[in-house]
């Protein structure tokens, strides 16, 4: 069940190897095809054995067939093999607060379990909200019952 786990530090109080996932997300973030909304997102989720995948929104004139960044970056890590995530790192073009994952995005994460922490980043390397998957998708469409 959800903790409502969250809150928000400094870039600079976060360990080095977060820190870097961050940065990863940010240089992602400038990838990404976003010509309609021109609005850039960028995701790196780090897995279970320390590999890193990102990705970027990809937007498309026909809507329905635009990808989010964190869907990228899950099917980029899941293609290679990869399903078991620890930390998701996402930055957006929003410097007064903090952009998270889209509904869509929130259940394809949880698919691959609840146990990742989630690290909502300004792209400036200011400030970073720290969560988890539990509190920003509690009660997920799982296969298993719901805990009472």
């Amino acid at each position: 069940m959800s903790t409502r786990n969250q809150e928000i530090v400094k870039f600079s109080d976060l360990d080095s190897d977060i820190q870097e996932l961050i940065r990863t997300a940010v240089a992602y973030r400038q990838k990404a095809h976003c010509p309609y909304s021109n609005f850039q997102v960028g995701a790196a989720l780090k897995c279970d054995d320390d590999s890193v995948f990102g990705g970027c929104n990809v937007e498309n004139v026909a809507y329905g067939c635009t990808i989010c960044a964190e869907r990228t970056a899950v099917v980029k890590a899941v293609s290679e093999g990869k399903k078991v995530f620890k930390h998701f790192a996402i930055t957006g073009d929003v410097t007064d607060g903090f952009i998270s994952p889209c509904g869509s995005c929130r259940q394809v994460i949880v698919e691959f379990g609840t146990d990742v922490k989630v690290y909502l980043a300004k792209p400036d390397f200011s400030d970073v909200l720290v969560t988890d998957m539990d509190t920003i998708l509690p009660l997920p469409f799982v296969p298993t019952s719901i805990p009472e």
